[in-house]
C-alpha cells in the first residue's frame, strides 16, 4: 500500500501546505487588527475636545489694566492687558530673586508685551488663583494670588512667594490680527 501525499512541491521546494500556513497567519493578523482597532480608536480625543483645540478671543473688549478669563481645553486662561507700569515692573525684576527663572520677554510675544496670556492654574496643587476680577487680591507683587496655600505671582505670572514650584504656564498662542488672539 502506498501513502498518498497531500503536498505538491514546486520546483522551488514550496508546497501547498506552506502557502496555506502563510495565508492563514495573514488572515489571522488582519482579523486581530480589526478586533483591536475600536479599543485603540476610543483613546483619541472626543469631538467636543477637538472642537476646543483652539479658540479665538476678541481683545478689543479688554481695557488697559484689566484681565479676562476664558476657557480653553477645560482650563481657565488669564489674559491681561498690562499697563506700562506693570510691564516696566515685570521687566525690572532681578532673575536671582525668582524661583523659576524666566525673563518677562520669554513669557510674552515680541512686540506685544502689553498682552500676557497664562494658564490660570496654580502650579502647586492646581487651584485657580485670584487676580483677574476687580477687587480680587492680587498678592504682594500685583499679579495673582492663590489663597489655597499662599502662592504670589507677579505681573508676568512668575512665582515670587509661596510653595508653587513653577511660573504660571504660558500656552501656545498667536495674534490672528491686532485685536484677535488665537490660543492653541
Amino acid at each position: 500500500m502506498s501513502t498518498i501525499e497531500n503536498t505538491v512541491e514546486g520546483d522551488d521546494g514550496v508546497n501547498r501546505r506552506d502557502f496555506l500556513h502563510v495565508a492563514a497567519a495573514g488572515f489571522g493578523a488582519v482579523g486581530a487588527a480589526v478586533a483591536v482597532w475600536p479599543f485603540v480608536d476610543q483613546m483619541n480625543p472626543a469631538a467636543d475636545t477637538l472642537a476646543l483645540a483652539s479658540i479665538e478671543v476678541d481683545l478689543s473688549k479688554i481695557p488697559v489694566g484689566e484681565a479676562v478669563v476664558v476657557k480653553w481645553r477645560g482650563k481657565p486662561v488669564f489674559i491681561r492687558h498690562r499697563t506700562a507700569a506693570e510691564i516696566q515692573e515685570a521687566e525690572a525684576v532681578d532673575l536671582g530673586a525668582l524661583v523659576d527663572k524666566q525673563t518677562d520677554a520669554e513669557r510674552v510675544l515680541a512686540g506685544k508685551a502689553e498682552w500676557l496670556v497664562v494658564l490660570g492654574v496654580c502650579t502647586h496643587l492646581g487651584c485657580v488663583p485670584l487676580g483677574t476680577k476687580t477687587g480680587d487680591d492680587r498678592g504682594e507683587f500685583g499679579g495673582w494670588f492663590c489663597p489655597c496655600h499662599g502662592s504670589h505671582y507677579d505681573t508676568s505670572g512668575r512665582i515670587r512667594k509661596g510653595p508653587a514650584p513653577r511660573n504660571l504656564e504660558v500656552p501656545s498662542y498667536a495674534f490672528a490680527s491686532d485685536t484677535v488672539l488665537k490660543i492653541g
